[in-house]
């Protein structure tokens, strides 16, 4: 099977990718805790989606009681990059925050490693606060493998969130203060750039969607 977009493992288009069957009910603002990779590029993304009140970079999963970007990119932490996305459920959903996730904002079928960031603290990966998190996140994995949207299976490990470490301040809103640095212009901006097709135009933000 081919990838419907080169460079890519997605077998559906991002216009046609599905919606997760489950969901959880609006409830006003909540949070979602998701690790797809370098954090810089996967704040752009969520940076652009109406309803989203804020991104924090930030690191979770570990094992040590403390977290930093010099200890966690040794890789002996247990820690991920992660973005802690606080939302307004009534205006999205945690399930299409899963949908760009997937479709969108990694690639969800490389086991730690994105691109040529390797590592497990570049592992993809959805923290959940309690079970119905957990349930949703697992039951849309399920629906995607069964679905056939990705050329290989999805890696994505599903962790429970034991403590979010916010990343230093230098790493915050990264993409939007540094336009012009390399990393962003060839990995966040493309992805940024995803959430133009007719099926996103209901999440983004028209006035800010670029990095």
């Amino acid at each position: 099977m081919n990838a419907v977009i080169p460079g890519t493992s997605l077998a559906i288009h991002p216009e046609r990718f599905p919606d997760p069957i489950d969901d959880l009910p609006a409830s006003g603002t909540a949070k979602a805790v998701l690790a797809g990779g370098c954090f810089w590029c996967v704040e752009a993304v969520y940076l652009n989606l109406e309803g989203v009140n804020a991104v924090v970079s930030g690191y979770a999963g570990g094992h040590a009681a403390r977290a930093n970007y010099e200890a966690v990119c040794t890789g002996t932490t247990g820690h991920a990059e992660v973005i802690e996305v606080e939302y307004d459920s009534t205006v999205i959903s945690f399930g299409e925050l899963l949908k760009v996730f997937f479709s969108v904002a990694h690639d969800p079928t490389q086991k730690d490693r994105q691109g040529n960031d390797r590592g497990t603290q570049y592992r993809s990966a959805i923290f959940y606060h309690d079970d119905t998190e957990k349930a949703v996140a697992e039951a849309y994995i399920q629906q995607l493998n069964n679905a056939g949207a990705f050329i290989a299976p999805i890696a994505t490990t599903v962790e429970p969130l034991d403590a979010f470490y916010r990343a230093e301040d230098y790493h915050q809103d990264f993409a939007r203060r540094n336009p012009n640095q390399g990393y962003i212009t060839h990995i966040a901006k493309p992805k940024v750039e995803k959430l133009i097709p007719v099926s996103y135009t209901h999440l983004t933000q028209p006035t800010n969607r670029e990095v």
